[in-house]
């Protein structure tokens, strides 16, 4: 499992219903894209790293390897707006107001995906996709990706294994061997991608499928306490920006 699963599943609030966690999170991630960037993807940010950090108990550490990804892609989204191609400053130059628009879309989508982050360490996709039949999603989507998330961790233990048996054969000694080891784990994974599909169909049928995979949903309450809290932090997020704004 990756380790942002194995966070998620070893999480204190994983027991909380799902729709309490996608309230926070993805509230949060909705203020950092509808509240202006300056100072509202920073309230933002503050308040998903101190709910990550505290009653959620996600580790620095944890945080770190998980978003460190993400805000890699939100560098590189912002750093072509810091330039213009062509007009008087030449073929490519600096744009005018290009540090202030990168600056300001890299606040806004880092802030953004903490908000994102903090949804999926707390809540497993496991515990998610059986609940997504009850909000209207079609039963055959929501099994289809249930199916894809088990075939995915089996297909990435496998290359796991197949790269560690190339590097102790001496797969990896030099660039050539590299390259021809990289071309057999891709045909090897291939091959054991649709084996592993055919015997999961095999499996299925011999256990009479007819269209529904029925899984276990474990009853979590919905806390009103817990709503009523995270509508007061969205609410003094926004207002807060708001006063914020008019002073800064």
């Amino acid at each position: 499992m990756l380790p942002i699963d194995v966070a998620a599943h070893g999480n204190r609030w994983r027991r909380r219903h799902p729709a309490e966690k996608a309230l926070l999170g993805l509230g949060l991630t909705g203020c950092a894209v509808a509240l202006p960037p300056w100072p509202g993807a920073v309230l933002v940010a503050v308040a998903a790293l101190a709910v990550l950090l505290g009653p959620a108990g996600v580790t620095p550490r944890q945080l770190w390897r998980a978003w460190r990804l993400p805000l890699g892609f939100c560098v590189t989204g912002a750093v072509p707006l810091l330039f213009q191609v062509g007009g008087a400053g030449g073929f490519v130059a600096l744009a005018p107001d290009g540090p202030a628009q990168a600056g300001q879309l890299l606040l806004r989508t880092s802030a953004a995906s903490l908000g994102v982050l903090l949804f999926a360490f707390t809540t497993p996709v496991s515990d998610l996709l059986p609940r997504l039949v009850r909000a209207g999603v079609p039963a055959p989507v929501v099994d289809v990706a249930l199916v894809m998330y088990r075939i995915g961790f089996l297909l990435l233990d496998a290359v796991v294994r197949i790269r560690q048996a190339q590097a102790a054969r001496l797969g990896l000694a030099g660039r050539a061997a590299a390259w021809r080891s990289v071309a057999g784990l891709a045909a090897t994974a291939f091959v054991r991608a649709f084996d592993r599909a055919a015997r999961l169909q095999n499996g299925l049928a011999g256990r009479g499928y007819d269209g529904t995979l029925r899984v276990l949903v474990p009853e979590a309450p919905v806390d009103r306490r817990f709503l009523a809290s995270t509508a007061v932090l969205l609410s003094g997020v926004v207002a807060l920006t708001l006063v914020l704004e008019r002073f800064l």
